[in-house]
């Protein structure tokens, strides 16, 4: 590992941290108001990803079964393509998640430190989990035998139960609709995942989808309280891909309804991609703007039985890493068809809770701080100067070792070191890389915690 030199670290903490805000460029967001609540969203750190459709029913991937590329994501379980799709899309007529509460996702959501949420009102299949006037291929269709339920808007319902809880909310949307006549016409195959006609050739089948596209969005901007993210996936659907479908319009629209709404138009650089989102990984340094992972907690971002969820230890690494590099955490979970988590995904839930309860101020509103990391240790920052080291903890790491060593950074003179989750101030002095930090007895053999120890410099 690549250490810094400590007099230059010693310059950069021994005074307060500069803001490190976003400059905004003639290629990004310039609103004021919208680049403040960016810079809101950036001190959440941490929220909830939900996929859930028809599809959970089969225990498949969402929507990409219906895709002709040969992906492995693409894959089917059935040769005949058309006999597939028809049965895919009767999956509409058995979906019926009676186990559904929000209420109870929202509250083991809120005891984990998670800030806010994201939940896919329509993925790539087309089928909407609102109320929208635009389709009936929708939950509350009479054909789905959940539209008699109290909770059939299931959005609606969502949004509710976590807004409640004081939870920011973001819809996910995919601008692709592969049930929709206008995008994938009934007239032709589909090779691929793109709109299946030419669009010059047909402009007015473009504008029907254009149309409809907007009028969905609309619908959930206006109808469904307050919106703090409109998630946009599906980054194929691009003016440089020859698929424009108005973005200017669709966005001057939605902040019509949501003045300080953030736009996440998924992969497609530029004024209405507000923050980006790397899938399923983690950037090796911080990045100049601001930024988002978003990742399963199982295997699969939809609900498959018997999945396998990554270690708690491993989600909290994975999170303190992140915000290290300041960015955020997005973490999926899966819902079954039923409507329920699966007891792992609770278990996972409440350990992180009980990890952010002792440790949470050094996530929320931090920044990233040079070294980033040193070792097994990452660092985070607040505004006031404070710096946090977070030592990550091997999974058969029961003690503390008598002596940690945090290269890197170094107190200014009088400063102090404290243990989070121990109230007492601990000894420490400077070296070569940074400083040593001297564990009491008592604390060794009884951590505070478990999963990462963050130390707290003042």
């Amino acid at each position: 590992m690549k250490y810094y030199v400590a007099a230059v670290l010693f310059t950069l903490i021994s005074f307060p941290l500069l803001s490190q805000g976003i400059v905004p460029d003639t290629s990004r967001e310039t609103n004021p108001l919208i680049l403040q609540k960016l810079e809101q969203w950036r001190d959440l750190k941490f929220g909830l990803l939900m996929h859930w459709g028809t599809y959970s029913q089969w225990g498949i991937v969402e929507s990409w079964s219906l895709c002709s590329e040969d992906e492995p994501w693409c894959k089917r379980n059935m040769k005949n393509y058309v006999d597939y799709c028809r049965k895919y899309e009767k999956l509409k007529g058995t979906f019926n998640p009676v186990k559904f509460d929000p209420a109870k996702w929202a509250s083991a959501a809120k005891y984990a430190g998670m800030k806010y949420v994201v939940f896919t009102t329509k993925h790539h299949d087309g089928f909407c989990m609102f109320d929208t006037k635009e389709t009936d291929y929708k939950i509350t269709s009479p054909a789905c035998p959940f539209s008699t339920n109290k909770k059939a808007n299931v959005v609606k319902e969502i949004f509710g139960a976590f807004r409640e809880k004081g939870f920011w909310t973001g819809a996910y949307f995919s601008k692709a609709d592969w049930h929709c006549n206008d995008y994938w016409a009934e007239e032709w195959a589909t090779p691929n995942r793109n709109v299946n006609y030419d669009i010059k050739k047909y402009p007015e089948r473009w504008k029907k989808f254009m149309d409809f596209t907007y009028n969905q969005i609309k619908e959930l901007m206006s109808g469904y309280g307050k919106m703090d993210i409109l998630w946009l996936d599906g980054g194929w659907v691009c003016p440089q891909n020859n698929q424009d479908i108005n973005m200017p319009k669709i966005a001057k629209m939605a902040r019509t309804y949501q003045p300080e709404l953030l736009i996440v138009d998924r992969t497609v650089t530029g004024k209405y991609e507000n923050y980006r989102t790397p899938e399923q990984e983690i950037p090796d340094k911080p990045l100049d703007y601001p930024w988002e992972t978003c990742m399963t907690m199982a295997t699969s971002w939809s609900y498959v039985p018997g999945d396998t969820y990554k270690p708690t230890n491993k989600i909290i690494h994975l999170l303190v890493d992140i915000i290290a590099k300041g960015g955020n955490f997005l973490l999926n979970i899966g819902p079954s068809p039923e409507g329920e988590y699966a007891d792992t995904a609770y278990a996972r839930l409440k350990e992180i809770g009980d990890w952010m309860k002792i440790n949470g101020e050094a996530v929320y509103k931090s920044r990233p701080v040079a070294p980033y990391k040193a070792g097994k240790v990452c660092f985070t920052s607040l505004a006031d100067g404070t710096i946090y080291a977070l030592y990550l903890v091997e999974a058969n790491e029961k003690t503390i070792s008598p002596i940690i060593e945090i290269n890197g950074i170094i107190p200014s003179k009088g400063g102090s070191v404290h243990l989070l989750g121990y109230s007492g101030n601990l000894s420490w002095k400077k070296t070569d890389l940074g400083l040593r930090v001297f564990i009491p007895a008592t604390v060794q053999k009884k951590p505070p915690c478990r999963y990462a120890w963050v130390f707290r410099i003042k």
